[in-house]
């Protein structure tokens, strides 16, 4: 059977890797996780940081401007 672990808890176990007080084998150790699973969740938040960091302003300006040549199409 497979764990199925909350994102809240996964990104609490995230921030103590990327802290580097531990190891990654005495938090896995600590939490009963493989140290391979802990490194994917690590690379996971990593790679999409830089999404959640973006600007909103600029996304909804896109997205605005997508809507509007959407609209131009269907009109003409």
């Amino acid at each position: 059977m497979r764990k199925s672990y909350s994102g809240e808890f996964k990104a609490k176990v995230v921030l103590e890797i990327l802290k580097e007080e531990k190891t990654i084998s005495q938090i896995a150790s600590e939490y009963g996780i493989h140290p391979n699973q802990l490194l994917k969740w690590k690379k996971e938040a990593i790679r999409s940081l830089a999404e959640v960091l973006e600007d909103g302003r600029r996304k909804s300006d896109k997205e605005k401007e997508t809507l509007k040549n959407k609209i131009q199409e269907l009109y003409a």
